[in-house]
Formats: C-alpha cells, structure tokens, sequence
C-alpha cells in the first residue's frame, strides 16, 4: 500500500514538473514574440533571454499564488460579465511581474497589455491542451 502512495506521489511530481517546464517555455516565447511585435512592450532581451524566462518564473508562480485568490476575490464580478473579467486578472498579474522586474520589463500601454493577457491565456490554453496532457497521457500509458 505504500508502495502504491509512493507512485503516486513521484506521478503527481513528475507532472508538475512537466507542467512547469512547457509553461515556462510558452511563457518566455509569448514575452518574447510581443517585445518583437510591439513597440512599447519591452523586456531586456540583451542576456539572452534571461529576463523573458525570469519573468516566466515570476508571472507562474503569481498565477499559482496570487490568482487563486483574485479569482476567489472577484468571482461574482467574474460571473456577471460571464468570464470576460478575467482578463483583468490576468493584466493585473502582468502588472504586478512589472513592478517586480522594474527596468527590465515594460508593460507600456494597457491596451498592450490586453493583448498580451489575450495572448497568454490562448497560450495557457494550448500548451495545456495540446502539449501538457497528451505528454503526460503518452508517459503514464508507457509504465
């Protein structure tokens, strides 16, 4: 029986890990594609990238901590306007991983700012439902 929990256990690990790795990856690419495509969002890219991954870090774990309880927070507004708040949400934790990266990321302007919060929730979405669950189903189905 323990044995079983242990499995468990190292399945659930394995999976998180696999989740965090494509997140950070899709997250880097949506910082990266949007500092190409619009002028007033900035992120440092001189390092190599560093500062689009540290900012993946960052926004993950904002939306892992800070956003359940936004969404907590906010569900009736959530519910009235049937879902379309939560891009507020999602613009609020970009601002947040703003302030926290200060002179290497820019949000600019809000209206940039949707797009990207658009663009990463269609990111979510995809690596999610395209990238995360078929890798991990091809991985269980293996054992």
């Amino acid at each position: 029986m323990k044995e079983k929990s242990s499995a468990v256990e190292k399945r659930k690990i394995r999976n998180s890990i696999i989740e965090w790795i494509f997140s950070m990856l899709g997250y880097a690419l949506v910082f990266i594609l949007a500092s190409l495509m619009f002028d007033s969002f900035y992120i440092d890219l001189s390092h190599f990238g560093i500062y689009a991954l540290l900012l993946s870090v960052i926004i993950y774990l904002l939306n892992k901590t800070v956003k359940p309880l936004l969404l907590f927070l906010t569900m009736p507004i959530t519910g009235l306007t049937l879902g379309l708040f939560y891009f507020v949400i999602n613009l609020f934790i970009l601002k947040l991983g703003d302030w926290i990266l200060m002179g290497h990321f820019n949000m600019g302007t809000h209206i940039y700012t949707f797009f990207i919060a658009v663009f990463i929730s269609i990111m979510n979405l995809l690596v999610e439902n395209i990238i995360i669950k078929p890798v991990i189903r091809r991985i269980e189905r293996n054992e």
